[in-house]
């Protein structure tokens, strides 16, 4: 549905994005998690209702190791949720869709 509205950021893309100003959500996930395999189409709801008020985005850490390291990932699913640049909010498990609106909303 709004899978193409989510980026996929890798360590050349992510310090630009999160810097872009604005409230940036980053889902830290990995294809052999099944938590993260449940929120997938969550996070592809959540481009779609939020396309030009928030960026949503995906980091897959088997493929961006350093750049999940760098932010402290220690499981997956991990969120991120940053506001003009700095990290303000996160969650670790997947969640209901209610509970990343509420977040985002108080937020915009």
């Amino acid at each position: 549905m709004s899978s193409e509205l989510v980026r996929h950021l890798t360590t050349d893309t992510f310090a630009d994005t999160i810097g872009s100003g604005g409230v940036v959500l980053v889902d830290f996930w990995a294809p052999w998690c099944s938590p993260c395999r449940m929120l997938g189409p969550v996070i592809d709801e959540l481009a779609g209702d939020y396309e030009g008020k928030a960026i949503i985005c995906k980091v897959n850490v088997d493929e961006q190791q350093e750049l999940a390291a760098q932010n402290g990932v220690k499981g997956v699913p991990s969120i991120f949720i940053y506001k003009n640049g700095e990290q303000v909010d996160s969650h670790v498990g997947a969640a209901p869709k209610s509970l990343f609106q509420e977040k985002l909303d108080k937020l915009l």
